[in-house]
């Protein structure tokens, strides 16, 4: 049994200490917008925030994390989705087949949080979550509109 706080909630999570914490999300918890990608914390679809950092949750046991840790999912970034980042992603359809995007969205979410006004390198630098579909450009049009910089392919 571990306790995590999840999106503010401190849950019960009858799950092996070992077990990633991807797993008690998705499995246990039932939240699925965290998606599994790599498993070894190369790809950034399993991107969650643990006390505001982007962290990846394939990789991570739940052993790791206490309840007073506060973990945020996708669905706790912006319950209606009016988060600057998922605002952005729509306005600009950054997205394409969309697996990756909520871990996109995480680590965007948590870069504008360290820095509001990253540079084009600076994004391109932090952001190293993968995307098959190759949306790079418009991830980072998406996360310069976010922080109301430049909104160049939009």
């Amino acid at each position: 049994m571990a306790k995590l706080n999840v999106n503010g909630r401190v849950l019960d999570v009858e799950v092996d200490p070992d077990t990633p914490l991807l797993w008690a999300i998705r499995e246990q918890i039932g939240l699925t917008g965290t998606k599994y990608g790599c498993g070894v914390a190369q790809c950034g679809a399993c991107t969650v925030h643990v006390d505001g950092a982007a962290v990846r949750s394939c990789a991570t046991p739940v052993s790791a994390y206490t309840e007073e840790q506060r973990i945020v999912t996708i669905e706790g970034l912006s319950p209606d989705g009016t988060h600057p980042v998922q605002v952005a992603w729509a306005a600009l359809d950054v997205p394409q087949c969309g697996y990756c995007q909520s871990g996109m969205i995480m680590a965007a979410a948590a870069l504008l949080a360290q820095n509001a006004k990253p540079s084009d390198a600076e994004v391109r630098s932090e952001i190293t979550n993968i995307c098959r579909c190759g949306t790079y450009n418009r991830v980072l049009a998406g996360v310069q509109r976010a922080a109301g910089g430049n909104t160049a392919g939009g």
